[in-house]
């Protein structure tokens, strides 16, 4: 095969988040609106790259009350910095059908280095005999280095809202071209 263009199907992909709560219980949510372009060669997955753009006030955790809160100043100030981004920089093998996927993330502002563990799910046809391919990807930030600094006046013991954010990507990309 040789490297081909690929557009990721939002219908069939994801992107979630979670963080602690309470320091007891992860508290889970998603961003609605993205758009990503990947390219690759499915014989060589060293060779993928990414170009992807969130609707940052797409955000939902299913509560409505929380997730304005999240669009607001104290969090992700959706009215000053209305789009997330990520540009790959490079992938390097980790393990069968593991690559790590470093690039830049761009949040609230904020540029910094980010590396994705990604698995490979595979290809396969659709139904109209289009191909896809498929990727799980999963990271670790710190909340804290992208300015989301947010403390809740309740915190006299501990965090309320923990600061590592958990980053999980559920892709399907259909071949273009």
């Amino acid at each position: 095969m040789s490297m081909a263009n690929w557009e990721v199907d939002p219908d069939h992909s994801s992107i979630e988040f979670s963080v602690t709560h309470l320091r007891i219980n992860r508290i889970k949510g998603l961003f609605e609106r993205f758009q990503a372009n990947v390219s690759f060669d499915p014989d060589d997955l060293a060779t993928v790259a990414i170009q992807a753009s969130i609707d940052a006030d797409s955000i939902t955790t299913r509560q409505p009350q929380r997730d304005e809160h999240l669009k607001s100043e104290d969090f992700l100030h959706t009215a000053e910095y209305p789009v997330i981004t990520f540009q790959s920089i490079g992938c390097a093998p980790a393990g069968e059908r593991q690559y790590d996927l470093a690039g830049h993330l761009t949040l609230h502002g904020i540029t910094k280095p980010v590396t994705f563990r990604t698995t490979f799910e595979g290809l396969n046809n659709d139904p109209r005999g289009r191909e896809r391919a498929g990727f799980h990807s999963t990271a670790c930030i710190d909340r804290s280095e992208f300015g989301l600094t947010f403390r809740s006046p309740l915190e006299a013991g501990g965090l309320v809202v923990g600061n590592e954010l958990r980053i999980e990507l559920n892709i399907e990309a259909v071949k273009q071209g």
